[in-house]
């Protein structure tokens, strides 16, 4: 049994509240406990100082922290005070701290962002990392005795010798190319700015890295289909995880796309899905049986109240939406429970569609198809240049559909002459640019 922890000095007549706060955010009791201890120590060094609860802000909060890092013993940390702070704060007993005057540099950001919204177009995650790349290396530019912005007097020596910082303090090449990108975005912004005179962003030495250089290995259909099967659909975890899996494998959306659904993505009622994609395209596609019946599980069992439209949260408490490398977190942890070898999520989406690829491909290759088709065409040229081809009915690419033989028989035409012929050639379709194609001969011959 989890025992109730007892909470003195000047947050004791507090603890009752934030308990039932935790138990409505949904923190386990063992959870629950644990931050009324770090409640429990935050009180008695408030009482240590002579302060109350009113005393209570960010700058304090800090200084609490700094404390307690420097005794034996695992320190909170100030990202573990958030529930305990927003709810002093909603109770009006903590006050912000005020915020900063705005400097140089902050103004430049401010145009920074500006330029990539408008000019560039970029998404806001992409907006929200290029900015702190550009702040980290501005900053470090200014305390190395720039101007205030940290934009004066750059070189492309500042600009190596900030990469090798970076590469000492241990980062890796992805990390290391991230920041070289970051670099010449905020390059490209301060020399269309006039703030810099030479375009240093195409002088910055890129990062040699290599990975999947070659095509990856193919996932089996028995291992796609071994993924769903090792979800627990008794928990709230697996019914959350089959869902997502679902997604990923039967309909090829990328992780992203996965976490950016929300609740009026679904028409329920159509069988349709709005899908979020690259460069704020939004797609509709049809959601089959089996994917909606785990999001419906999943939703109407498993999702924990919040008020998020997003479709999925996370299971710990509080509960948030998922990002996308959460998406891909739940993939890797499933190719470990059903055996196979981890994964990162565009695998499914590439299973996929080399199964398609494959049964396209296996159904046109087949002996009674291939007699009078070739494939794959020589340069882009239909090959269906006598009568008895045309007979044929492509499939549309659909797995499962084969090609069916149809009794209409196309004309025999006429014979001409060598010069209608040449005419004819050179008004013929466009892609074959051949008077044999049966649509060219179709249009031509009446």
């Amino acid at each position: 049994m989890i025992g109730r922890k007892k909470v003195r000095g000047p947050l004791a007549g507090l603890a009752g509240g934030f308990r039932a706060e935790l138990d409505r955010l949904g923190y386990t009791p063992s959870s629950r406990e644990f931050k009324l201890a770090e409640m429990a120590k935050l009180s008695i060094w408030l009482e240590s100082r002579g302060l109350d609860a009113g005393g209570i802000c960010r700058a304090r909060i800090e200084e609490f922290l700094s404390d307690l890092a420097a005794r034996p013993g695992r320190a909170p940390t100030l990202v573990a005070m958030r529930p305990l702070l927003a709810w002093l704060r909603r109770l009006g007993l903590t006050t912000d701290d005020p915020p900063p005057p705005p400097g140089p540099l902050d103004a430049l950001m401010g145009r920074y962002r500006h330029w990539m919204v408008t000019d560039r177009q970029l998404a806001a995650r992409t907006i929200r990392r290029y900015e702190q790349g550009a702040r980290l290396f501005l900053e470090s530019r200014a305390g190395q005795g720039g101007n205030p912005a940290g934009a004066g007097g750059l070189s492309e020596p500042a600009v190596t010798a900030f990469l090798l910082a970076e590469a000492s303090r241990g980062l890796s090449a992805k990390s290391l190319q991230g920041r070289v990108a970051e670099l010449r975005s905020l390059l490209r912004f301060l020399y269309l700015q006039a703030l810099i005179t030479t375009p240093w962003g195409e002088g910055v030495p890129p990062v040699p890295g290599w990975k999947d250089t070659g095509v990856p290995r193919r996932l089996a259909a028995a291992e796609v289909q071994a993924l769903p099967g090792s979800c627990d659909r008794a928990t709230a975890s697996g019914k959350r995880d089959l869902a997502i899996l679902l997604l990923l494998a039967r309909m090829g959306l990328r992780a992203a796309e996965v976490a950016g659904l929300e609740l009026d993505d679904f028409d329920w009622r159509a069988g349709e899905l709005v899908v979020r994609g690259k460069a704020g395209h939004r797609d509709r596609m049809p959601l089959p049986a089996e994917v909606g019946e785990a999001i419906a599980a999943y939703l109407l069992q498993a999702r924990p109240g919040a008020g998020s439209r997003a479709a999925f949260l996370t299971l710990r408490p509080p509960p948030r939406p998922m990002g996308h490398t959460t998406v891909g977190q739940v993939v890797w942890r499933q190719c470990r429970i059903a055996g196979v070898e981890p994964v990162r999520a565009h695998r499914l989406r590439h299973a996929l569609a080399a199964e398609l690829l494959s049964r396209a491909c296996g159904c046109l290759r087949s002996p009674r198809f291939s007699a009078s088709v070739t494939w794959p065409p020589r340069r882009f040229t239909p090959r269906s240049t006598t009568p008895r081809c045309a007979s044929w009915r492509f499939p549309g690419w659909w797995p499962g559909e084969r090609p069916e033989r149809s009794t209409a028989r196309l004309p025999r035409p006429a014979p001409r002459s060598r010069s209608q012929a040449r005419r004819a050639r050179a008004s013929a379709h466009p892609l074959c640019r051949q008077a044999r194609c049966c649509r060219c001969r179709l249009r031509h011959d009446g």
